[in-house]
């Protein structure tokens, strides 16, 4: 298994589906950029993001949108070409507010409706330190 964190922006609005056993699909484009200059190129990842939440998180995805994905790497061939494929475990919207956006208040979500996990290491208090 190849985990990943990729970085891009929406190539298509989100689209939810749901499979025959129920479970919820949201899917999307991600056009993430590698190298600079003359080098510059960009890499197209196939995202789905399943179970709770995946309806909601296709209301919040528009095209252009910038957002971060956690989850695993695949391909999958078709006609002769390989195509990126990832499994996210999480989904991360950045940027503030948008008018329009549903999202509840500026912090960024995982795609299940509930606040960005903050981890921070307070020096005052070290109980919660593992070593």
């Amino acid at each position: 298994m190849l985990k990943i964190t990729a970085v891009g922006r929406l190539g298509q609005n989100a689209k939810h589906s749901t499979l025959q056993n129920g479970t919820d699909i949201c899917s999307f484009s991600l056009a993430c950029d590698v190298g600079f200059g003359d080098n510059k190129q960009t890499v197209w990842l196939d995202v789905a993001k399943f179970g709770k939440g995946a309806d909601g998180l296709s209301k919040l995805l528009s095209k252009g949108d910038p957002v971060t994905v956690v989850g695993d790497l695949s391909t999958r061939e078709h006609d002769g070409k390989t195509y990126l494929k990832c499994r996210a475990d999480e989904v991360a919207l950045q940027g503030g507010k948008r008018e329009g956006n549903a999202r509840p208040d500026d912090k960024d979500t995982w795609g299940h409706g509930e606040p960005a996990k903050q981890s921070y290491y307070d020096s005052e208090d070290d109980s919660g330190v593992p070593f």
